[in-house]
């Protein structure tokens, strides 16, 4: 009797700690990133935003390259007032939105920051690097809009981390598809940034849009 009464107990005991438990989900990799740097996901920040609000402010913003290029030379702050945008504290430089048509006339698609060079003009010679990935230097597109600002991050790294998720998200949306044979002698059209290059410099436009002939 005895023994039926502790076999009973223990029964009951199972039973009510089963009924405590919890199951608690396994977290998705993306979760785990967020609750690793407590909530902070640049990544999802980027693709709410990109459709929306990127987007629409580069195509309004964009200036025809072969013009943007001309005021840039002459007078940066000028062109910088037209059709592009810096950061007010310390001494950042200006980066220009632009709109860039022509033809490819070299390609360098061996390196993981593979690039094109451009002729705009006609001429026959560059006159502009458009980043194809998947590495994308520097964060132009970051820089050219006016609705963020480096106030609104914790710190440096933060705005950093955000800076390249812009770059990560236009790597997977459009240059990832993008055909990396036979490029030269190819039209191209691009809407994207590029920061003001030293001088002997070529523009190095990062794009938000990417359109390649074929």
């Amino acid at each position: 009797m005895r023994n039926l009464k502790a076999a009973a107990v223990l029964v009951l005991a199972g039973a009510m700690a089963l009924s405590s438990c919890k199951i608690i989900k396994t977290p998705t990799s993306e979760e785990a990133a967020q609750a690793a740097t407590g909530g902070f996901a640049p990544d999802r920040m980027v693709a709410e935003i990109w459709d929306s609000k990127v987007l629409p402010y580069l195509d309004k913003k964009a200036g025809p390259f072969p013009e943007v290029a001309a005021l840039a030379a002459s007078d940066p702050d000028a062109a910088g007032a037209k059709y592009g945008h810096k950061e007010k504290q310390g001494s950042a430089p200006w980066t220009f939105a632009t709109r860039l048509s022509g033809t490819i006339v070299a390609a360098e698609t061996k390196s993981r920051s593979a690039y094109v060079e451009v002729d705009a003009d006609g001429d026959g010679k560059a006159d502009a690097r458009v980043q194809i990935g998947p590495a994308i230097r520097g964060t132009a597109i970051r820089d050219s809009l006016d609705f963020v600002n480096f106030n609104e991050f914790k710190n440096q790294i933060e705005w950093a981390q955000y800076g390249k998720a812009f770059n990560t998200h236009v790597n997977g949306l459009v240059l990832e598809k993008l055909s990396r044979d036979g490029l030269v002698g190819k039209k191209i059209e691009a809407v994207g940034a590029y920061p003001l290059p030293a001088k002997g410099q070529l523009p190095l436009v990062a794009p938000a849009r990417l359109t390649v002939e074929g």
